[in-house]
């Protein structure tokens, strides 16, 4: 399983909201670029940057700083929010990123996250971000009448990198991930998944360790505030 340190942008700082919420952020670093950097001197070989102001509008806000981030690294990076048409996809990719996260396009324009899927195999992340179950979009705004797995199901058999599974509910808490759901979502859409989403202890690491399918996890919060570093986090599931 590859551990993927966390850059959410929001006015060009690294930031963490309670799950999903705006109005409950918390910067943990003025210099994201510097951020990333870091990041990579401490092992790790993916990142995962959401620009949460781009997944709020619609539209890629914090390109530049994204690219920034990206030739900073120097590693693997995905890069999502606000991806919504073909152009802002591509723009991504020029910018160097491996793979573009896709959530609410997947509800509102399923054919394009289909043709992209095709044009460019194994570099389409889609994000299934779920409140009850079910999947919530614009930046977790609103909710969808479609079930997490339901949607994973639909985009199972094209080229996905991968699909990014988060428990909006546990977002920012460090109270554990929904180890259950998202093992079920590997389990039943049979497809790679992203663990995101309350993970705060070595421990949560290795319980989604134990799950085939559970190919990665995200972690931000736990990282930030010294839980356990990076270069901790891989050494631990690498026993």
């Amino acid at each position: 399983m590859d551990i993927f340190p966390a850059i959410d942008l929001l006015g060009g700082k690294a930031v963490r909201l309670h799950q999903g919420r705006y109005d409950e952020v918390t910067i943990y670093d003025d210099d994201p670029v510097a951020r990333a950097r870091a990041f990579r001197a401490e092992g790790a070989t993916w990142l995962h940057v959401v620009d949460l102001e781009g997944a709020k509008e619609g539209h890629c806000v914090q390109r530049d700083t994204v690219a920034a981030i990206v030739e900073a690294f120097g590693g693997r990076v995905e890069v999502g929010g606000g991806v919504r048409s073909r152009a802002a996809f591509e723009s991504y990719v020029a910018a160097g990123a491996v793979r573009v996260i896709l959530g609410t396009a997947a509800i509102r324009d399923p054919e394009l996250v289909r043709a992209l899927c095709i044009d460019h195999p194994n570099r389409v992340v889609l994000a299934v971000d779920a409140k009850n179950g079910f999947v919530a979009t614009d930046g977790w705004e609103n909710v969808s009448v479609v079930s997490a797995v339901d949607l994973a199901k639909s985009f199972a058999h094209l080229p996905l990198a991968a699909v990014l599974y988060t428990d909006v509910a546990r977002d920012g808490t460090q109270i554990g991930p929904n180890v259950e759901a998202t093992a079920r979502l590997a389990r039943e859409a049979q497809v790679p998944v992203l663990a995101s989403g309350g993970i705060g202890t070595l421990q949560h690491l290795h319980e989604l360790a134990e799950h085939e399918g559970i190919v990665g996890a995200i972690v931000g919060r736990a990282i930030y505030e010294k839980a356990f570093s990076v270069e901790e986090a891989l050494r631990s599931i690498a026993r």
